[in-house]
């Protein structure tokens, strides 16, 4: 990643739907150049596409919780087969797998409290590998979709 890379990530994170034109203008390079380094970019892997951002409010899932969750036994096989399923759940938003006293931490949206207990008790307890579960409601959640390279992530001749 150099200077150029970095310019072109930081104006389609504010906004993916640029066309290479506006992206070409505000990063002062030809639109051939920049389309060149944007299709660079994505062969790399580090554009990986592009995602919708939906006001959870106004789809029905206003309540949004952390849960944290322990399972038993802690191996490879029951690790995975719980992150597998927790991933096909309608209600998940992420699934973190951590280390320290829980194994997950699952970003659930739900309708509201009363759906919120439902997939706790109904759901995730039900489950036999499923320990311990402690769930916190989330007040507020902001995120960052304009976050910069980290210094030392690549060589200028790894760009083209």
């Amino acid at each position: 990643m150099d200077e150029l890379d970095t310019a072109i990530l930081r104006e389609l994170q504010s906004d993916a739907r640029k066309t290479n034109r506006e992206v070409a203008a505000a990063v002062g390079v030809s639109p051939t150049t920049a389309l060149d380094r944007t299709r660079a970019l994505r062969r790399r892997g580090i554009i990986r596409g592009a995602i919708l951002d939906v006001d959870l409010t106004a789809i029905g899932r206003p309540v949004q919780a952390l849960i944290a969750v322990r399972v038993r036994p802690p191996s490879r096989p029951v690790i995975e087969s719980f992150r597998n399923w927790a991933m096909g759940l309608p209600d998940i938003l992420g699934v973190f797998v951590t280390t320290g006293t829980e194994d997950f931490v699952l970003h659930v949206a739900v309708p509201d409290n009363t759906s919120l207990y439902a997939f706790v008790i109904d759901r995730l307890t039900e489950r036999p590998e499923v320990a311990d579960v402690r769930t916190s409601i989330v007040y507020e959640y902001l995120t960052n979709n304009r976050i910069t390279p980290a210094h030392g992530t690549g060589s200028s001749s790894e760009n083209v």
